[in-house]
């Protein structure tokens, strides 16, 4: 039995063997878990940002939400069309996560922006090791791979252009945490 997997098929996608499919699943659940996550803190955004240029902000994240929301049941059908059940439950997103909750209340738009960019940050990241892998080992999840990190790259540069000065340099460049990052940009 699989990892992380209480109900597995006992087939996998033909052309690769059930380890091969084991790994993938395995780290196409992780990606789920970041996915629904990413989701829930794109909406937690854009209830709680407020200030100048709220209204912008406000609208640029549903959007956002919409697709990575067809990206987690895009994940979650390739975890189970490699024979794996997909968790997509808010208690395996806790147990399993390597990441800390987002940590920004109600704040103005610049604080969550640079938040948001350290959240994009750490789910591409995490996306390209998981392509890494992917590229390893199957083509068509590689491709369903790229095109989540072509996505997330273009809603970064959306939030970074709102950090980012004449000069290419971004307000919270220098931050290690959401919360560092929100006072670089106020202070």
């Amino acid at each position: 039995m699989a990892k992380n997997f209480p109900d597995v098929a006992h087939y996998t996608v033909p052309g690769l063997s059930d380890e091969q499919g084991q790994t993938l699943a395995s780290v196409l659940q992780d990606r789920l878990h970041a996915l629904n996550d990413l989701q829930l803190v794109l909406k937690h955004v854009h209830w709680n940002v407020v200030g100048r240029n709220f209204i912008s902000v406000h609208e640029m994240i549903d959007p956002q939400v919409d697709v990575v929301r067809g990206f987690v049941d895009e994940v979650a059908e390739r975890i189970a069309t490699l024979g794996y059940s997909p968790n997509g439950l808010s208690g395996g997103i806790v147990a399993d996560r390597s990441w800390n909750d987002y940590s920004i209340g109600r704040a103005g738009v610049y604080e969550h922006l640079a938040a948001l960019d350290m959240v994009y940050t750490g789910l591409l990241e995490d996306h390209r090791k998981a392509l890494k892998t992917a590229g390893e080992i199957d083509p068509i999840t590689e491709d369903m791979l790229i095109g989540q990190v072509k996505e997330l790259e273009l809603f970064q540069w959306f939030v970074r252009a709102h950090l980012e000065n004449s000069g290419g340099e971004l307000a919270d460049a220098d931050a290690t945490t959401e919360k560092a990052a929100a006072a670089a940009v106020t202070a």
